[in-house]
């Protein structure tokens, strides 16, 4: 097998791995847990992003890795990172802008992910961080999948409101009308 067909299938049964682990055992924890509760569980993951800067150290990967992987890769996992810990110290602190950041967070890292593994040219160049992508990208898609899941499904129990929950009672920002 050449190292784009290892590549590949060693995502797609990461992937296949940690949605089974996240249906199985996860999920029904969570669904237990309030909104922030849960999603400080999900986002914890992604604080870590700031590993993706390994991209752009010479020695981790083979020179030249694509500027256009490399780059985008790095800044986008940190930038995402730094997101994602911005989002978990504003859920902790019941922030009434709590759900807007995490909705951010969200689809910057969604975006920030499928756009790093749009780039298979850059797979032979990865060395030894190969298993970001094919380690820890798999647990990062599903923990995104479970997040938009989770915002989505408490947009739909509460249309009047984006960041209106039981942990945000107290919270005067919402969206309702108040006409």
């Amino acid at each position: 097998m050449d190292a784009l067909t290892i590549f590949g299938l060693q995502l797609v049964l990461s992937v296949a791995v940690y949605a089974l682990v996240a249906k199985w055992y996860v999920a029904p924890w969570l669904a237990e847990k309030p909104i922030h509760s849960a999603l400080i569980a999900l986002i914890f993951p992604h604080a870590f992003r700031h590993l993706g800067l390994a991209f752009l150290v010479p020695g981790l990967v083979a020179q030249p890795l694509p500027g256009s992987f490399a780059f985008a890769a790095a800044y986008g996992d940190f930038v995402s990172g730094l997101l994602a810990l911005l989002s978990l110290v504003a859920l902790r602190g019941r922030w009434s802008l709590a759900l807007p950041l995490v909705w951010l967070f969200n689809i910057v890292g969604t975006a920030d992910l499928l756009n790093a593994l749009r780039h298979a040219e850059a797979v032979p160049h990865l060395q030894t961080t190969w298993y970001i992508p094919t380690f820890v990208v798999p647990l990062l898609l599903v923990t995104h999948a479970m997040i938009f899941a989770r915002l989505f499904c408490h947009a739909r129990k509460r249309p009047d409101s984006l960041v209106e929950s039981p942990a945000f009672a107290d919270s005067p920002v919402t969206l309702a009308n108040s006409d």
